[in-house]
């Protein structure tokens, strides 16, 4: 349907780019050295696959399937209690919301189990819902398979690596980040 396009459309524009968040740094780097661009946006592809980065989206499907099980509350409390944030709450760059969650959230209908959810975790931790947990939202709404949060997020971000690749390689200079070391001399 239409919404459902828009709604698509919308999230993959939200995550084309998103300043210099690690893996688009690891493209850029790869892109540095001289390598092609598939190589670079294959080191973009395995660093957004880190749970901390394009594979939250995916933890909050976990989430939202837990809560669905055993209980918003008794879910959210187990998470927490195991000292791990909740996925798709906060962000480090947005303490007061995430702008790309709640553009997103503004034309998708969010289920029972997510609402219920975004409500209890903002309850217990003051944090807003942020990208991945829209994404979440969507992959539900319109019944997309359970790994499209991060199949969307890497399609979008594909394009934006792209364009710090040829960025990059444009300026011609190399990215060589250095390292002081501060642990006990021997």
């Amino acid at each position: 349907d239409a919404g459902g396009v828009d709604a698509i459309r919308r999230a993959l524009v939200l995550l084309a780019d998103h300043e210099l968040n690690a893996s688009t740094f690891a493209a850029r780097v790869a892109a540095s050295t001289g390598a092609p661009l598939a190589a670079c946006l294959l080191a973009g592809l395995a660093t957004l696959s880190g749970p901390r980065h394009g594979g939250a989206g995916e933890a909050v499907m976990q989430l939202a399937e837990d809560a669905a099980r055993h209980g918003t509350d008794a879910t959210i409390r187990r998470w927490l209690s195991h000292d791990r944030p909740l996925p798709g709450f906060g962000h480090q760059l947005y303490p007061d919301g995430d702008p790309r969650g709640a553009a997103l959230l503004s034309v998708i209908e969010v289920d029972g189990t997510l609402s219920s959810l975004r409500d209890a975790a903002f309850a217990a931790t003051g944090a807003l819902p942020n990208i991945d947990f829209g994404l979440a939202a969507l992959t539900r709404s319109l019944g997309l398979p359970r790994d499209a949060p991060f199949r969307l997020f890497a399609l979008a971000r594909s394009v934006g690596w792209a364009a710090h690749t040829v960025e990059q390689i444009t300026s011609g200079s190399i990215i060589r980040p250095r390292g002081r070391y501060e642990g006990a001399l021997a």
